[in-house]
């Protein structure tokens, strides 16, 4: 879409939005892989949208969409996103905002705050970050730490510490402000009313933070306390993504979490013509292919089932592929 318009002044966003989006499948786990059962059909905040590239993909998936900035220290004044938008025929919302400043969100509630590479930006990281989780059930974060001190004379990584950054900001950028040991991230994230559920520590050995110290930043899903926890029965690992808006392929292994009061898990699953049979699943047989509906005791927790077999990845499809499961109901 970018190509084939005339970039904004003085050009589009020039980094790389979907960097951070594409180590999800490294984050979520367990009864946090999945993000539509916490969105709950609440809207999602894109906070420091850049040119609204997350924006665009969420609403794509059928989210309501807010995308947030500051005109000032967006990239191109937001004419970016709002050219997007206009070419995309869009319904996301835009709304400038000081976070430092107005740390208000132009929502009441939302389900989901991306807030990807905007905290080392803002004077009043705390402030910000405590402001949100008055507002967002659930937070994607992601933020430069540090181990060092600037020079890197003591390691402080077990230090609950913070560094102001001088007025040439880090590499030259003034907009950067604050920079947490991983240990200070852990404890701003308590402080501003959050629980940590996924953390991701990254490396970039192409990179530095400042003098010779590698670039490395924290990846996390952040729940936020000011909402009480809605526990429900999701899936878990080892299922590949929805086909056709109807079933999905699992690995060998895979998993349901089964939320509060869950007694048993029903499964509508089909064989496909290409896996031989017999085969059982968590020690229930299969013994043709096509359609079956199997019952499974559960209780709340995840709970883990196994097939005996599966189709290895091939030139045609690279994944695991065990069966395909149709519905997953639990009672």
């Amino acid at each position: 879409m970018k190509a084939r318009r005339a970039p904004p002044q003085p050009g589009w966003y020039p980094w790389d939005s979907f960097g951070t989006v594409v180590l999800l499948d490294q984050l979520l786990a367990g009864r946090w892989r999945w993000l539509t059962p916490m969105i709950a059909g609440e809207p999602v905040l894109d906070i420091g949208c850049g040119d609204g590239a997350l924006s665009f993909v969420f609403e794509s998936l059928g989210f309501k969409v807010c995308a947030v900035d500051h005109r000032q220290s967006n990239y191109n004044e937001m004419r970016g996103v709002a050219a997007l938008k206009a070419a995309l025929n869009s319904k996301v919302r835009i709304a400038e905002i000081d976070l430092d400043r107005n740390p208000r969100l132009p929502v009441k509630r939302c389900g989901l705050a991306l807030f990807l590479g905007v905290l080392y930006h803002l004077k009043n990281p705390l402030g910000v970050l405590e402001a949100i989780g008055e507002q967002a059930r659930y937070c994607l974060l992601s933020t430069a730490v540090t181990r060092f001190a600037p020079g890197e004379a003591a390691d402080l990584s077990a230090m609950p510490a913070a560094f102001l950054a001088g007025r040439d900001g880090l590499r030259g950028d003034e907009t950067n402000y604050w920079i947490f040991t991983e240990a200070g991230l852990r404890n701003l994230i308590d402080r501003a009313g959050w629980e940590v559920c996924c953390w991701l520590p990254l490396r970039d050995d192409d990179s530095v933070l400042w003098g010779s110290q590698k670039d490395e930043r924290i990846l996390c899903l952040l729940r936020s306390r000011h909402f009480a926890a809605t526990p429900r029965s999701q899936l878990g690992y080892g299922w590949h993504v929805l086909e056709n808006g109807a079933w999905r392929w699992t690995e060998r292994r895979f998993s349901v979490v089964a939320g509060p009061g869950v007694t048993e898990i029903t499964l509508k699953v089909t064989v496909p013509p290409n896996l031989p049979v017999p085969l059982t699943l968590s020690g229930r047989l299969l013994d043709h292919h096509g359609d079956h509906d199997l019952v499974f005791p559960a209780a709340e927790g995840e709970v883990e089932f196994t097939l005996d077999r599966a189709l290895p990845p091939d030139p045609r499809d690279g994944r695991e592929r065990g069966i395909i499961v149709r519905a997953v109901a639990t009672g």
